[in-house]
């Protein structure tokens, strides 16, 4: 930021309008008069008006900064009268509580991106030169940006109807100086960042304290720039969300081992949503190269044939909320690149009206949080299918690679994701049916866009966290079907061996070994994926127990018949438990199931196993050691670590902290832009086709280009 993007025009503008010799003996709102539903009360004194409107807008409840081991600093009083004695006797008090129940100061201030996000806005707004004001105040703002100086703004208390007015007046207090505000300043790189008051802050800068003018304190604090910064920042992570939303949905109908089918380009010509356009051709190019997927022509027994909803009309479902995502993404923009304050002035008139109403943005969260919902919903249905036995299509129980009986690793992931979807369907709700008449009246109709637009950070962190449980949940299931893929390949030649070599002699004439091999094989194999809740000798053991009708069938009869059936019978059951316990171990030793998976999936997947260290979990991964001699004393461990991954440390919840860790800070989206970018690239090369208003298109070029996630 550069002081030259206050032109020389706003400075004429100021001059024209509310210069040096104006008597102010007409009726100017908010200039000579007071403000809102008091603006009946009138004063020549118009610079101390600003000055009083903004200290007495600084009304929010901000928990001061936490010193001296989590205790809250706390004025106490200097004992001068009966009065202040008692007022120390009730500090020592709350320090005593504070001591059992620290106050969390992040709990009533914002976030500091969504501070530097509405100072931005807001120099983007006041540049503009229709707000009145001197391009001195438009500097100083930008230098707060420059040099890192970030007000600690009330997290509650506007309803952003005359602007987000509390918010913006504790950036103003700022640019003034005010020893009684706190700001966050410092340099982050050295380390030496921490809290001062705002004077020592500008001090510390060399910057100006402002004076403010005519006009100027009510040009700060009487705009939408609060509600639009936050709103922006979370349009950008539900941009990262939707697309991957798409991406998930592609690695579930590989996990599930659904069909390409559903995403055939067919569907979107004859339904033409741009949204799901957008979505089944992204997610059919998602799963190029997948061995995972199948084909399925309905003649297997007992078979749906269709994939269930939750895949198979995933870009019908995702469709409509892309495009609400594009038109509050659009809502969005405009409100960052227009001015919102009142009154305003073309150089000649000012002029009265309603541009700080905020409704546009309350509007774009309203729509953002319901789509939220909706995908969490999707993803959700996707990943309980995957964890169900009754769903998942030959997966373990809970995913488990133990046995059954003895581990239940995604029940407690199965659990909170239920809770996670429960809490994204209340934050759904509506905020802007609870509007309260506000300001003596004045204030009758207010948006409440920046309390929709914190709802909706609130949803966007729950769902990365249940994204989070479904990725781990689809790499856990991508290593148990490529494992399941190694054992069969590893077994059926001993299954074909074992066949040939005891049941060939006693075959009927007309009984083709290979024909009853293959009819074997797919009987044995459809059986083991049907009882997946037994442990591995049960089902193994059932599954081969069933083979034996059709074996007899093809028999002759004799007084080898039935011994040679039960040899062939605990032979094949040995070798399959054998093959089954050395294909577990040699598999767990290097998990690896990228060569089985489509473009999407492979990349996903190897950047979960390699860059994240989310390991193919088996129990003892997660199982705490037993105390034996050669292990370090508890005290001796040392200081945990987070994200580590020593042994002491790693849980279940552990790993699903790194997965989230990583789309909260962005670094996710690195693979997923790619796999976006590669589905673009194809569609480009395969069929040029017009530009449609699409929201993993245009939008996420942006996200393409700048990863990182503002948290």
């Amino acid at each position: 930021m550069e002081p030259s993007i206050a032109s020389n025009k706003a400075q004429r503008r100021y001059n024209q309008v509310f210069g040096k010799g104006r008597s102010y003996m007409d009726t100017r709102p908010g200039v000579n008069t007071g403000f809102g539903g008091s603006a009946d009360t009138r004063t020549r004194q118009v610079e101390e008006l600003q000055r009083t409107l903004i200290r007495e807008l600084h009304c929010g409840i901000i928990i001061p900064p936490v010193k001296e081991e989590g205790r809250a600093e706390i004025p106490v009083a200097n004992g001068l009268d009966p009065k202040a004695r008692s007022l120390k006797s009730e500090n020592d008090s709350l320090h005593a509580a504070q001591d059992a129940l620290p106050a969390d100061d992040q709990s009533t201030s914002m976030p500091e991106v969504w501070v530097r996000a509405s100072i931005l806005v807001r120099v983007n707004s006041l540049a503009s030169a229709h707000s009145g004001v001197r391009p001195v105040l438009i500097a100083t703002m930008a230098d707060l940006l420059k040099h890192d100086i970030l007000p600690r703004i009330p997290l509650r208390g506007s309803v952003s109807a005359s602007g987000d007015l509390s918010p913006l007046s504790y950036i103003a207090g700022t640019m003034l100086g005010k020893p009684t505000l706190v700001v966050s300043a410092g340099s982050r790189k050295a380390g030496r960042r921490g809290f001062v008051t705002a004077d020592v802050a500008l001090a510390e800068a060399s910057i100006d304290p402002v004076r403010l003018g005519p006009k100027e304190g009510l040009a700060i604090v009487n705009g939408t720039s609060v509600s639009a910064a936050v709103g922006a920042l979370a349009m950008h992570d539900a941009h990262g969300l939707a697309v991957l939303s798409q991406v998930l949905t592609a690695m579930s109908v590989e996990a599930l081992c659904g069909t390409s089918e559903s995403f055939d380009p067919f569907f979107a010509e004859v339904r033409p949503h741009p949204g799901q356009l957008d979505a089944g051709h992204n997610i059919y190019r998602f799963l190029d190269g997948s061995q995972l997927i199948q084909d399925p022509d309905g003649t297997e027994e007992g078979s749906l044939r269709q994939d269930r909803y939750s895949i198979r009309t995933a870009s019908q479902w995702l469709g409509p909320l892309l495009e609400d995502l594009l038109l509050a993404h659009q809502q969005v923009t405009i409100e960052c690149n227009s001015v919102t304050d009142n009154p305003l002035t073309d150089g000649k008139r000012i002029l009265h009206g309603g541009n700080f109403q905020a409704k546009a943005i309350a509007s774009a969260m309203e729509k953002t949080r319901l789509a939220l919902q909706s995908i969490g919903r999707m993803l959700f249905t996707q990943c309980t299918e995957l964890i169900n036995p009754k769903t998942n299509r030959g997966l373990p129980p809970n995913l488990v690679a133990e046995e059954p009986s003895s581990s239940w690793l995604l029940k407690g992931i199965d659990i909170m994701i239920a809770a996670l979807q429960s809490e994204l369907g209340f934050l759904a709700n509506p905020v802007g049916t609870h509007v309260q008449t506000a300001e003596m009246g004045n204030q009758s109709l207010n948006s409440l866009a920046l309390i929709s637009a914190r709802y909706c950070h609130m949803a966007l962190d729950v769902l990365s966290q249940l994204a989070s449980g479904h990725l781990f949940a689809l790499c856990q299931a991508f290593d148990l079907r490529a494992m399941h893929v190694k054992f069969l390949k590893a077994f059926r030649p001993v299954f074909c061996d074992l066949t040939s070599e005891i049941l060939t002699p006693l075959l009927k004439v007309k009984i083709s070994l290979d024909s009853l091999m293959t009819v074997l094989w797919t009987k044995l194999t459809k059986t083991v994926d049907e009882v997946m809740t037994m442990n591995s000798n049960q089902r193994f053991e059932f599954a081969v127990t069933c083979l034996q009708p059709l074996i007899l069938r093809s028999l002759s009869s004799s007084d080898e018949t039935i011994p040679s059936l039960d040899t062939w019978t605990t032979r094949c059951l040995e070798s399959m438990l054998q093959t089954f316990e050395t294909n577990l171990e040699l598999y767990s030793v290097h998990p690896d199931a990228s060569p089985y998976l489509g473009k999407a999936g492979r990349r996903m997947y190897t950047f979960v196993r390699f860059t994240l260290a989310v390991l193919f979990l088996r129990a003892h991964h997660y199982r705490s050691p037993d105390p034996e001699p050669d292990l370090p004393h508890i005290e001796d461990r040392g200081a945990f670590t987070i994200g580590a991954m020593d042994g002491y440390n790693v849980t279940v919840g552990s790993y699903l902290t790194n997965i989230y860790s990583a789309i909260r800070n962005g670094s996710l989206y690195v693979p997923v832009m790619e796999c976006l970018r590669e589905a673009q690239q194809i569609e480009e090369v395969v069929k040029p086709v017009e530009t449609k208003t699409s929201n993993s298109g245009k939008v996420v070029d942006s996200l393409i280009s700048e990863t990182k996630i503002s948290v």
